[in-house]
Formats: C-alpha cells, structure tokens, sequence
C-alpha cells in the first residue's frame, strides 16, 4: 500500500516552507495537485512526490540581467 503524506509531512521533510509555495510549485511548475481527503485536507502519495521532485530543474537560476540606467550622459570634467 502506498503512504499517503499530507501538508505537515511535507514541511517536516523539508519539502515545503509554507502553503504559499506549495500552491505556486502546483500551479506554475506541475507539482502534482494531490488528492482531497476531506473538505481541508489534501494529501500526496510517496510516488507522485518523488515523480513531481524529480521532474523539477536542477540548474541554478540564471543570474538577473543589468538594466542600464537610463538619463544624462556625465558631462566631461564634472565632479560629483
């Protein structure tokens, strides 16, 4: 039989920080939705866990890119 993990689980293994992320992680990045067990219980099987962690990208974040300030040029010989 398959164990069944709810959200305190997940925050003890340290998936998870907060509901927040979690809600983000399954509506932008296919974490699997899990399944109603009650009017305000969700919970996850092991296996869609493991599945949904794998399928997530292991690559760091690209570093942001500079935006240029935009304004007036420095004028030549002035001083701050």
């Amino acid at each position: 039989m398959r164990k069944r993990l709810r959200f305190a689980h997940l925050l003890a293994l340290g998936i998870v920080n907060n509901r927040v992320t979690l809600r983000n992680w399954i509506r932008n990045l296919g974490f699997p939705p899990g399944q109603l067990t009650g009017p305000n219980s969700r919970s996850w099987a092991e296996d869609e866990i493991e599945a949904g962690l794998a399928a997530r990208p292991t690559a760091p974040k690209p570093p942001p890119k500079v935006k240029r300030r935009r304004g007036r040029k420095a004028e030549a010989g002035a001083t701050a």
